[in-house]
């Protein structure tokens, strides 16, 4: 499989050295993205550097995983227009050991073979360079003019906040990383986001200079929703790939939602779909938009992906129960079907409560179904809160436990998509 062929159909190339397709064609090449631990888990954000890595492992190249222990600790100013929060060691290893684990689901770590795949952590070599070490190594092959030609430090310098030299320094760290990489790993390929240009040349020029070495890089476009919002937000926050942040469910809501523009852009770059049967299910669906068939596709794939096709199907049975049958009053739901949707939010409200009586807008930010009375206030004026399949016309109204469906249940829905089962208790 030609790489760099097969991830521009799919528009995952932006910028590339001169001479990185020719690299690659002609030997198995080590390639490598480093995956910022930020937190426990990685988001949907991570997912293009993930997929990058597999479809170079499914090329026959051999990938690696740089988690940044180490940078980590300073802050990429990449993008940032402010400093960022330090981190503990604590909570580092915290992040590092579970990104560790997702990553060991998607690619293959076999080291016996050719392209089995590398897992490294840039403190393990960082740890041990004193300061002055690392200004004679580094800092010297790098110059300040250099460093200050960079987008991602010319916009700190030229905006009010600065930027520090803890965060200045990033960008020779991650250079060094590179040069590490090569020298121990002979890994002579950086990907990232296009927003890691800066850094990742930062390294080809290191090892230019430092090894006398060629070593070669590309990057993929940032993914933005057509409508010009942020990709991978929703209104609970980011979409994350561990299952206890992001239930399965609403994984797949996320893209069962996607507009037909994004869909027919995501589906290359989401799934392992190849181009053939991307090509017909664009057309399929442009035939009956009302179908879906895109955002389907699209949902299945990468769901299956991440959580495997078990959690697939339950998020499948969970949105028919409530969508699909949407003439089933939840009156006739029973406890099974109510409490086998797997993903539904689930929040807690006192039965005392619920006897005394409480009103709409009181249950709603008493359960966080909604931030504030205010807010909930304004949301069942809009005709947005359903309760038990019934639209909620009046902010006053006082539920009872005559409200509850088998004695203990309401099925609350906020907005088109959103759905909540409350348990008194």
């Amino acid at each position: 499989m030609d790489l760099i062929k097969e991830l521009e159909w799919r528009g995952m190339v932006q910028d590339m050295i001169p001479g990185t397709a020719e690299q690659l064609k002609k030997e198995v090449t080590s390639g490598y993205i480093g995956f910022d631990p930020t937190a426990t888990s990685l988001h949907i954000g991570s997912l293009v550097p993930i997929l990058l890595l597999v479809h170079m492992q499914r090329a026959g190249h051999r990938p690696i995983a740089l988690v940044g222990g180490a940078t980590g600790m300073i802050g990429d100013p990449s993008g940032k227009s402010e400093e960022r929060n330090l981190l503990s060691e604590t909570q580092l290893a915290e992040n590092i050991a579970g990104i560790k684990a997702q990553l060991e689901k998607y690619l293959d770590f076999d080291e016996s073979k050719p392209n089995g795949a590398l897992m490294v952590n840039n403190y393990d070599w960082f740890k041990d360079i004193s300061f002055i070490d690392f200004l004679r190594n580094a800092g010297k092959h790098i110059t300040v003019n250099y460093m200050m030609s960079k987008d991602s430090v010319k916009k700190r310098f030229e905006g009010e906040v600065g930027i520090s030299y803890t965060e200045f320094a990033y960008q020779l760290m991650q250079g060094f990383d590179f040069y590490h990489l090569y020298e121990k790993l002979n890994c002579k390929l950086q990907m990232g986001g296009s927003d890691q240009w800066g850094n990742i040349t930062t390294g080809t020029e290191f090892i230019r200079r430092k090894a006398q070495g060629e070593a070669f890089a590309f990057t993929c476009p940032l993914i933005k929703k057509a409508d010009g919002t942020k990709f991978g937000k929703t209104e609970q926050g980011n979409v994350w790939l561990d299952a206890a942040k992001t239930s399965p469910y609403q994984f797949y809501q996320f893209w069962l939602n996607a507009t037909d523009a994004d869909a027919a852009n995501w589906i290359k770059i989401f799934t392992f779909l190849d181009e053939p049967a991307v090509s017909k299910l664009i057309e399929d669906h442009q035939v009956d938009p009302s179908s879906r068939l895109l955002q389907k596709a699209l949902a299945k794939e990468i769901t299956i992906f991440v959580h495997g096709e078990e959690e697939y199907h339950k998020a499948i049975e969970t949105t028919e129960k409530l969508f699909t049958n949407q003439s089933k009053s939840a009156e006739e739901m029973s406890v099974e079907d109510l409490e086998g949707m797997e993903g539904v939010v689930k929040a807690t409200i006192e039965m005392a409560k619920m006897e005394q009586g409480i009103d709409a807008v009181s249950l709603l930010a008493d359960t966080q179904i909604t931030a504030s009375k205010g807010e909930a206030r304004k949301l069942i004026q809009g005709g947005g809160v359903q309760i038990n399949r019934k639209k909620l016309a009046n902010a006053q109204e006082v539920i009872t436990p005559s409200f509850l469906l088998h004695g203990k249940y309401l099925l609350l829905q906020k907005g088109k998509k959103n759905y909540y089962l409350v348990e008194a208790v």
